[in-house]
């Protein structure tokens, strides 16, 4: 039941927020609520709660992600006054490769209008020593420490609804909030705790993914690699997406697709467009790179929030298989912005911070279909050499558009809405000319089969 406004539990001069993950949703929450507190007129306190540090390579300094930020969002953060230092730009991706079982051909962004960048989240891999990286995550979280956010590098044990807050339990100590902020990302045994004060909270469903990075030094990766990031489109089991991204003097793998496990990998590193992306003789299956198997939203979370609670980035909404940086940056700064704006019960979060929600979930249903669409054409040669044809074509060309290649690089990338990228595919243009190659590559296969069964005669 909704409350009359004048019982909305709102923020006041003074209170305290406690904000439990500090990767790119729980700095984006901070940043953006100092600088709405500033604006009106009062202070606030902000403690996070996070127990890595992005000063150390591996595992210890990384949130496992594969690191791409599209140049939209690098530009919104600009705007945002949030500039990212040139030591966090691992390699700018001016161009994507894509590898068919049929052949290769690199596709251009336009005039780089949708140019991506590759990044580290922690201060590099397992093993780095002497490297001029610094984290995009710990970047950010430095700027909220700049506002005035104290970092506790402490693990939350516990959450506890008290009548005029909820308490933080860490270890022996116990600290009291007007509102607590969730930015766990997907970690089971803390969204576990949300649920002692969110009861109609449904964590998001997942599926395990795979992140690598192979250190080949910077010679090798900008002559085999340059500025492109390489994408596979293979037909290969339990693997919807397949990329090589440069960055510096590493290359990272990334894997998407359902449970991928060591014979999936296997079966990647040993098809021949990947090996013929190396130095001849390198080994990948016999080096021991700085890997992963994080998880990833395949169906977002539920009612992930209620009086004084609120969850975002993965723990809420994400974007389905790309761009969770992104995705980060809209929920924190919808949740920032709700605060401010209505205040922080339940009724005003389903009623300014639901609808950010809302659009994340009806575009992923969207990016669903894209992707059984693309599993149909990953998984038929005829199919994939219209397409390979097609872009081709399109390449080859000075001038004109490249609807076709414009859209393989947003599916790709994340740098578009699905629901942006599926409305481009209904072009009666592209539709058209899709159509008429399809149709005429069926009677050409048709005509060599009829011309190769008939019989010789003597």
């Amino acid at each position: 039941m909704q409350k009359d406004k004048k019982d909305t539990i709102s923020l006041h001069d003074g209170s305290k927020i406690g904000v439990i993950g500090g990767g790119p949703a729980g700095s984006f929450f901070s940043f953006f609520a100092y600088n709405l507190a500033k604006k009106m007129g009062f202070k606030i306190e902000i403690d996070i709660y996070e127990i890595k540090d992005f000063t150390k390579t591996g595992p210890a300094g990384c949130n496992h992600c594969g690191g791409i930020v599209s140049e939209s969002l690098i530009q919104m953060l600009t705007n945002e006054g949030i500039v990212l230092p040139q030591q966090i730009i691992r390699r700018g991706i001016e161009s994507y490769t894509l590898h068919l079982e049929i052949g290769t051909t690199v596709i251009n962004t336009i005039s780089g209008e949708h140019s991506i960048a590759s990044i580290f989240r922690g201060s590099g891999p397992l093993g780095s020593t002497g490297t001029s990286i610094q984290s995009f995550d710990g970047y950010l979280l430095a700027l909220c420490e700049e506002k005035g956010a104290k970092i506790f590098r402490e693990k939350v044990t516990d959450i506890e609804r008290e009548p005029d807050g909820i308490s933080l339990i860490t270890g022996n100590t116990r600290r009291k909030y007007d509102l607590i902020v969730g930015a766990v990302g997907l970690n089971p045994k803390t969204l576990k705790l949300f649920q002692n004060v969110i009861p109609d909270f449904k964590p998001p469903v997942t599926t395990k993914t795979y992140i690598s990075e192979y250190y080949l030094g910077s010679e090798t990766v900008t002559r085999h690699f340059g500025n492109s990031m390489h994408v596979f489109l293979l037909n290969l089991p339990g693997i919807k997406f397949g990329a090589l991204i440069p960055k510096g003097v590493y290359i990272t793998l990334v894997l998407l697709g359902t449970e991928i496990n060591k014979e999936i990998i296997d079966s990647f590193l040993s098809s021949e467009p990947v090996i013929a992306c190396f130095p001849e003789g390198t080994e990948l299956k016999n080096m021991t790179p700085c890997q992963c198997f994080p998880s990833i939203n395949i169906t977002n979370g539920k009612h992930p929030y209620a009086d004084r609670v609120v969850l975002i980035g993965d723990s809420s909404s994400s974007k389905l298989f790309k761009n969770g940086i992104g995705a980060a940056y809209l929920t924190g700064k919808a949740a920032a912005n709700s605060v401010f704006s209505d205040g922080i019960g339940k009724s005003n979060f389903r009623k300014s911070f639901q609808p950010i929600l809302t659009s994340l979930n009806v575009d992923n249903a969207i990016g669903k279909l894209i992707f059984r669409i693309s599993t149909i054409i990953q998984k038929s040669l005829f199919l994939k050499g219209v397409l390979f044809k097609m872009v081709v074509r399109e390449q080859a060309k000075e001038r004109g558009k490249r609807e076709m290649s414009s859209l393989l690089w947003d599916t790709f990338t994340g740098s578009a809405p699905y629901k942006n990228i599926f409305i481009r595919t209904l072009n009666p243009i592209l539709v058209a000319t899709l159509s008429w190659k399809i149709f005429t590559g069926f009677v050409k296969s048709i005509f060599v089969r009829i011309k190769g069964n008939k019989p010789t005669i003597h």
